[in-house]
């Protein structure tokens, strides 16, 4: 909302604001590649999982993944990251998509089954399948996918990119901004699959302990938040050097920035952790009613239709 007033208000530099409205729209080439083929496999795999797994992979879980898809695509090639070199507001935007809504999103498409069998299948015999079968790949993969690892790595990751000195990096290399997106996607997606545990996938630690998962989070973001907010001096030299598109000083798009992940992370976080604690708190005979439901659904979606 800080940002949709300042928008209106800043007359003086309307002109540029809406060229960059306008004219922002990017095609890097090499996202485009990749979202296209992951999308591709993605889509593939659905419809061949989803005849013999239709309980498991309704069509919402398609829609969100390609939602998934669509707000990464947004996220790179649209004027919010034409905007983020002049905006701290906008560059807060467009992490706020990276982490917070493009992950789960496509979490929530339970990719695991439909990306398997969207690959060709001799790339999964002679080489996904013997590689998940080695030793040292099992206890790698569930060392890097222990929810405490995932926790640390995701939030050292959000903190540590938004250190001033680590933050003027990303001004100055385009390279390296490019491996900080990356490294929020990831760590991203890491996080939200221990939260929402998409099927096929089991989860490492029992389901009231996604509670403490969200609000930890929810409190480093809360700390971040508040330093933007309440720094009362600007922390991003190259925003305060930034040519000014819109009426807001750059000490005021900080703390709009800081508004911003604070309400729009925490939300994030929230939910689903009211949503786990309602689960919880049902009384017994109501979660059982609710399995027994979901078995005959199941049972009754597996029975081919003549």
């Amino acid at each position: 909302m800080i940002l949709l007033l300042a928008l209106a208000d800043a007359d003086e530099a309307a002109g540029s604001l809406n060229g960059i409205l306008a004219h922002g729209w990017s095609f890097p080439v090499l996202p485009f590649i990749g979202l296209t083929l992951l999308l591709v496999i993605y889509l593939r795999g659905w419809f061949l999982a989803r005849k013999t797994r239709p309980y498991e992979l309704p069509e919402w879980r398609a829609l969100a993944f390609v939602a998934g898809v669509v707000s990464l695509w947004l996220a790179l090639a649209s004027p919010i990251d034409a905007l983020d070199d002049s905006l701290l507001c906008v560059h807060m935007l467009q992490h706020f998509i990276l982490m917070s809504i493009a992950p789960p999103l496509m979490i929530l498409g339970a990719p695991m089954v439909p990306m398997l069998r969207g690959l060709p299948r001799f790339l999964v015999r002679s080489v996904i399948g013997p590689l998940l079968r080695m030793r040292w790949f099992h206890a790698l993969s569930r060392f890097v996918t222990h929810p405490a690892v995932i926790w640390l790595a995701a939030n050292i990751a959000y903190l540590g990119w938004h250190v001033p000195a680590m933050f003027e990096l990303t001004s100055r290399s385009e390279r390296i901004h490019d491996f900080e997106h990356l490294c929020f996607f990831v760590t991203s997606l890491a996080y939200w699959w221990v939260v929402l545990a998409p099927w096929p996938a089991k989860p490492r630690w029992p389901r009231w302990t996604v509670i403490p998962y969200l609000l930890a989070a929810d409190m480093m973001n809360t700390i971040l938040s508040g330093t933007l907010v309440f720094a009362g001096k600007v922390l991003y030299a190259s925003y305060a050097a930034a040519p000014r598109v819109t009426s807001l000083t750059p000490l005021q798009d900080q703390a709009a920035a800081g508004s911003f992940m604070w309400v729009a992370n925490s939300v994030v976080f929230l939910i689903p952790a009211m949503m786990v604690t309602a689960q919880l708190l049902a009384p017994r005979h109501v979660r059982e009613r609710r399995a027994a439901t979901r078995a005959r659904l199941q049972m009754r979606r597996a029975i081919p239709q003549k």
